[in-house]
C-alpha cells in the first residue's frame, strides 16, 4: 500500500485552517496542526479525531515567527510521519493600521505574520519536497492584495508579497515536482474579520464561510482544481 499522505496546516485551530484539517482528514491525510494557542489547537485536533478516527494528528503549539520555529515544525512532522505532502499556510494577522500610524515594530509584526513565516516554512519543507520529488504549497492570501480597504496598506503589501513568493515557489519548485498556489478570498466569517468589522459594516451574508475557502485549498492539494503554477486564485465574497 502507498504511504499515507501528510499535511502541515498553520492557523489550524480555527477558521479556514481548521476547516482544511477536517477536509484533509476525510481524504486520508495525517496532519500536523500548528497554531500559537495550545487550548484551541488541542480542541481542533479532538474535532479531527472525532470526525476521522483513522487520521493521525500531531499538535504543535508554537509561534511561527520564532527563529527556529519553522524548522522545528518540519522536523517534528518528519520524525512522526516521515514525509510532507502538503503545506497549507493559513495563519495570518490583519491589523487595521492607517499609514500615518505605521511604526517599524508594527510593520515588521504584520509582514512577519503574513509573509516571513511562509517563506521560512517553505524553505524548511523544501528538502522533503525535493527528496519526494513531489508536494504542494497552498498560501492563504487575501483580496486585500488586489483591492484593500483603507487602513490595510501594510497587510495588503504583505499579501501581495505572498502572491509573488507563491509564484517564485512554483517556478523554482517545478523541477522537483512541487506545485504552489495562493488563494485570495474576500471577507471570510472568522474571528479575524470580526476583530475589525462588525456586522453593520460586513453583514454575515456578505462573508464567505471558512469551509468555502478551505474547499478551494483542499481541491488544489488533491488535484481536483486546475491552476497555473504560482497562480493567485480569487474567491470573491457573496
Amino acid at each position: 500500500m502507498p504511504p499515507r499522505k501528510t499535511a502541515i496546516v498553520t492557523g489550524a485551530s480555527s477558521g479556514i485552517g481548521l476547516a482544511a484539517c477536517l477536509m484533509l482528514a476525510r481524504e486520508g491525510f495525517d496532519l500536523t496542526l500548528v497554531a500559537r494557542r495550545p487550548g484551541p489547537l488541542e480542541e481542533a485536533a479532538a474535532a479531527v479525531r472525532r470526525q476521522t478516527p483513522a487520521a493521525q494528528s500531531l499538535v504543535i503549539p508554537i509561534d511561527l515567527n520564532g527563529a527556529e520555529a519553522p524548522a522545528t515544525v518540519v522536523a517534528q512532522t518528519l520524525a512522526r510521519f516521515g514525509r510532507v505532502d502538503a503545506l497549507i499556510n493559513s495563519a495570518g494577522s490583519a491589523p487595521l493600521m492607517p499609514i500615518a500610524q505605521v511604526t517599524p515594530e508594527s510593520w515588521r509584526a504584520c509582514v512577519d505574520a503574513n509573509l516571513s513565516y511562509v517563506v521560512l516554512m517553505t524553505a524548511a519543507a523544501w528538502p522533503a519536497f525535493e527528496r519526494q520529488r513531489s508536494g504542494v504549497v497552498v498560501n492563504l492570501s487575501s483580496m486585500a492584495s488586489i483591492d484593500p480597504f483603507p487602513g490595510f496598506a501594510v497587510y495588503a503589501a504583505a499579501k501581495i508579497g505572498l502572491n509573488m513568493f507563491t509564484f517564485c515557489t512554483a517556478r523554482e519548485g517545478e523541477p522537483i515536482g512541487l506545485r504552489a498556489v495562493a488563494i485570495a478570498p474576500g471577507c471570510v466569517e472568522t474571528p479575524m474579520l470580526r476583530q475589525n468589522f462588525g456586522t453593520d459594516m460586513v453583514p454575515k451574508e456578505k462573508a464567505l464561510a471558512p469551509e468555502a475557502v478551505a474547499q478551494v485549498a483542499v481541491d488544489c492539494v488533491l488535484g481536483r482544481r486546475a491552476f497555473k503554477p504560482g497562480e493567485t486564485i480569487v474567491v470573491p465574497s457573496p
